[in-house]
């Protein structure tokens, strides 16, 4: 407590930093509007202060926060000093990169780390559009009817990223494309990212990269917390949650997530809906037990449940499976149980388990897909470190259960595969570490699976680290749970031979930078170079036959291959920036031709901003991203859609109000653009007044003919089955709703409330 009887109502004082001064500090006295920020020299006063008991505040981003009681009783002059401290924001302790809990600035793996307050910078329902502003990843819209998605790392298709929940691979296959709008993003502790293969620990499916949405522990959540926000299309999102003691032993945190968007809205007027209607929610539990050894023991537990639709206008459940009016109708209904138990012997043994359960039930206009998919999932972790090694066993197991109604699964496709693998930590020096891992699989379907991995990092410096990664990935295809192409549209589906497992060959380097600046502000660069070479790939072919997809390992090699770069900045004044950009190039060569990828940017940014004024308790953030062009599935030569996208961005802006005790205000305006797809182009879908074929001609020879289209006068040759251009088909399409690569929802208001009890 500083206390003074003084006259002169003034506060004075000097903000420093290890014993320098730290300029443009905001000072400020709390719940009041008064305030000020330190000049050049770290000095601040603030005037013509009532008499009365204070909380006096120096915050400055990127250190932590100081409060000081203070008490004016009269008119005189008092002096209060702050020495701030660097909050460590790098120093973040991850465990996705090496399964074990390490400093950020200390893993060989480059770790990227995101807090809820990046995610609130940009509210959202779920954390597929979450990640939206995360550079080099991208929410990918498979579909412009039913809107389901995938996430795209460094350019890769969604099913090469694995999508950890508390580190269990339990989104995956058909939880892939509709589960991840299904996680409340109130319960997320952090989000860790990392870009490359790391099937070395975690096996098939991390072989673009990995993203581990890690859950709040019930003993550091708030004691009960609200978050909900409604749109001007119509959409709300709640989020409730609260924590508890159970007894003496057991915490229990409990959360409920709620999402509607009940309001068809047809902007581009092509009769179909350009939102996917929604009816979701999602229960989470997580159980944190007390033991006598202080050794982990946490359960949790999530049900998930969805109806969403999208079709034309005039759909509704009565038109469900016919094909009278069509839709895209999809109930998803899933739990999934997580486990994490530390084993109570002397060694720093864990067994972690994890098992979830996905039954859809949908229909693609008149084609029904019903599927049941069961993974369960274990292992033992033996964690031993030594001198100068850190050594990491394990043993896993995880089982495979799926079936669906399509001729592809005859029979219900059931397998286990065990796993193997070790790493070794070696501290070569105090700057100078090297990681070894390998992995060993047994698929009794392709057989022995090994994956290496090696990992460098040189510190030469406190402020700069140098990492080296390099591995081996595998992917085990699994066609219909991944690729919504299959099942929605006109195009018919050519599977080519037995699909072979993808293997791939990843080299990053990467370099962080720390930069503090004489006049307090700090830089994080954070740049990295990636490459990696695919056999056997499996990339979907729209181009050989604009009737057909065709399935089958790449004879030849795909790359991908570019340079991603973030800086961030906490400059003064309760200003905070970032930007970042991705360059990549995604290709394939086959019989000696190059082929870029299709749906795949060239180049991609992030950005954001924040302003926070003190005095005000009110915040700014303006966020925004920007992606440059990309190869699109036109339907042959006459479609006359652009070939490829123009750059587009969506940009937001948010205002941000917490001067109420436990309560924040917030609202803001998304899409400031207005940007849609639909610009520049006649239409988006093609043939959305028939959606299902019935006035299109098919070339039902044998042979090839040719044929003109009435729109253009072009001739072109119609390969037997192939589409004939009429009269009222002139550009000889059929169905087809996979033109998609942007979000096709407008500009509108957003308003929310927070409700936080510690």
């Amino acid at each position: 407590m500083v206390s003074c009887g003084v006259h002169g109502q003034t506060i004075k004082g000097r903000t420093t930093s290890d014993g320098m001064p730290l300029p443009y500090v905001n000072i400020f006295l709390k719940n009041t509007t008064k305030g000020s920020s330190s000049n050049d020299n770290g000095n601040f006063s603030i005037t013509n202060v009532p008499n009365g008991s204070y909380t006096i505040v120096a915050s400055f981003t990127g250190f932590k926060n100081v409060e000081k009681q203070i008490s004016i009783a009269a008119g005189k002059t008092i002096t209060v000093n702050f020495e701030l401290q660097e909050s460590e924001s790098l120093n973040e302790v991850i465990v996705t990169g090496t399964l074990k809990a390490v400093s950020r600035l200390e893993s060989p793996v480059p770790v990227e780390v995101y807090t809820p307050a990046f995610f609130k910078k940009n509210p959202t329902p779920n954390i597929f559009e979450a990640l939206q502003n995360v550079n080099g990843v991208r929410p990918q819209l498979n579909c412009n009817v039913c809107n389901t998605g995938d996430i795209h790392i460094n350019g890769l298709e969604g099913p090469y990223t694995l999508v950890l929940i508390d580190g269990m691979p339990i989104v995956s296959g058909l939880s892939t494309v509709y589960g991840l709008s299904g996680i409340p993003n109130s319960l997320i502790d952090q989000v860790e990212i990392v870009k490359g293969p790391a099937s070395s620990l975690y096996g098939s499916e991390a072989v673009g990269g990995l993203i581990n949405i890690i859950t709040k522990l019930p003993e550091h959540a708030p004691m009960f917390f609200g978050d909900t926000f409604i749109s001007g299309w119509g959409e709300l999102n709640v989020d409730l949650g609260f924590k508890a003691n159970v007894g003496e032993k057991a915490n229990l945190l409990m959360g409920v997530n709620y999402f509607n968007y009940s309001n068809p809205i047809d902007n581009n007027q092509d009769n179909f809906t350009d939102v996917t209607l929604q009816d979701r929610i999602s229960i989470f539990q997580k159980w944190s037990f007390k033991r006598k050894s202080n050794k982990l023991f946490s359960l949790a537990g999530r049900y998930f449940y969805e109806d969403r639709w999208g079709g034309e206008m005039q759909w509704n459940k009565s038109f469900r499976g016919g094909d009278a009016v069509y839709g895209e109708s999809i109930y998803t209904s899933r739990y999934e149980l997580i486990g994490n138990y530390q084993l109570p012997v002397e060694e720093n043994m864990t067994f972690q388990f994890s098992y979830s359960d996905h039954d859809q039930n949908s229909v693609y206009g008149d084609t029904p897909y019903l599927a049941k998919q069961r993974i369960g999932f274990g292992q033992l972790i033996w964690d031993k470190p030594l001198k100068h090694h850190d050594l990491l066993f394990g043993m896993a197991g995880r089982y495979n259960y799926y079936d669906d109604n399509t001729p592809a699964t005859v029979n219900a496709d059931e397998v286990v595969i065990p796993s193997l693998f070790a790493q070794d930590e070696i501290t070569l020096s105090p700057k100078q570490r090297l990681l070894l891992g390998a992995r060993y699989d047994y698929d009794s379907r392709h057989g022995s699976i090994f994956t290496p991995r090696i990992a460098y990092r040189f510190k030469p410096t406190e402020d700069d680290i140098i990492r080296l990664n390099a591995g081996t990935g595998f992917r085990v295809v699994n066609l219909f749970t991944e690729e919504h192409a299959a099942l929605t549209g006109a195009r018919d589906v050519i599977i080519e031979g037995e699909l072979e497992p993808e293997q791939s060959y990843n080299v990053t380097l990467n370099y962080l930078k720390k930069l503090y600046t004489k006049n307090g502000m700090l830089f994080t660069f954070d740049a990295s170079a990636f490459y990696t070479y695919f056999t056997n790939a499996i990339i979907p072919d729209y181009d050989t036959d604009p009737n057909k997809i065709f399935y089958r390992n790449l004879d030849g090699f795909s790359t991908t291959k570019g340079i991603s770069v973030n800086i961030d900045a906490v400059f003064g004044s309760g200003i905070r920036g970032s930007i970042g950009g991705t360059i990549q190039d995604v290709s394939k060569e086959e019989d000696g031709i190059k082929t870029k990828q299709i749906l795949t940017e060239s180049y991609s940014a992030v950005w954001s901003l924040s302003y926070r004024h003190y005095p005000t308790n009110i915040t700014v953030d303006y966020t925004g991203n920007l992606y440059g062009p990309m190869r699109l599935p036109l339907l042959g030569v006459l479609d006359p859609r652009q070939e490829y996208s123009p750059t587009w961005s969506i940009q937001n802006i948010q205002f941000t109000y917490n001067g109420f005790n436990n309560f924040e205000i917030y609202a803001g305006i998304k899409n400031l653009l207005n940007w849609t797809p639909n610009e520049g182009n006649p239409f988006i879908i093609a043939r959305s007044e028939d959606p299902f074929d019935k006035e299109v001609d098919f070339n039902e020879t044998d042979q090839p003919v040719s044929a003109t289209s009435p729109a253009t006068g072009q001739t072109i040759i119609v390969q037997p089955g192939g589409v004939l251009p009429t009269d009222n088909n002139p550009y000889a399409l059929t169905f087809d709703p996979s033109y998609v690569y942007a979000p096709n929802q407008g500009r509108r208001l957003f308003f929310g409330l927070r409700f936080t009890l510690n």
